[in-house]
């Protein structure tokens, strides 16, 4: 149940009514977790911003898809895992990828080091040391990728934590499929 109210731009406070307008503008739709965030204009730009540098990132994006997969797996965000599946389905993931990435692993050994680093940043930060981070580069991982990682981590936990407190949850698979057909249409 939806714990926090979604807001349109009308009913918005000031800053996020102009936010949220840019993104009706651009996209058609803020979708639920955008308009809950409404309710906190410093949220709803602190996570804009955060959102769109993320996106400059240099990880990969299936391997980004995989690390959010682990990440939501562990949080506990049906609406991110519902979001993060269907993302990792279009940059070619196949089940099995998206299976062992919920289960915080990959087939590629390499892959497999820097999504198990992303989990322990999530759940354990304090135990990672100069050990763990050697151990990565010598897997190939730059120190950008390194902290991008870091990046995707508290931008994974801001959205799943969020969704949890709001209350917003996957819609019902009929009206997922309404949904997308009436986007479609």
């Amino acid at each position: 149940m939806q714990r926090l109210k979604s807001l349109d731009p009308a009913d918005a406070p000031a800053k996020s009514a102009e936010l949220l307008g840019d993104i009706v503008e651009r996209r058609g739709s803020a979708g639920p977790m955008v308009s809950a965030m409404a309710n906190s204009p410093a949220l709803l730009q602190g996570y804009l911003d955060f959102s769109r540098a993320m996106k400059r990132a240099k990880l990969p994006r299936a391997l980004g898809e995989k690390i959010s997969l682990a990440l939501q797996e562990w949080i506990g965000c049906a609406l991110c895992l519902e979001a993060h599946t269907r993302a990792a389905q279009a940059a070619g993931l196949s089940d099995n990828d998206i299976a062992l990435a919920r289960q915080g692993t990959s087939t590629d050994r390499r892959e497999a080091a820097l999504i198990a680093y992303a989990v322990r940043v999530l759940a354990e930060p304090s135990s990672i040391g100069d050990e763990d981070v050697a151990e990565l580069r010598r897997h190939g991982w730059s120190d950008q990728l390194i902290a991008d990682t870091v990046g995707l981590v508290s931008l994974n936990l801001l959205t799943g934590s969020f969704n949890l407190v709001a209350g917003l949850e996957p819609a019902p698979a009929e009206q997922s499929t309404k949904e997308k057909h009436d986007h479609v249409g």
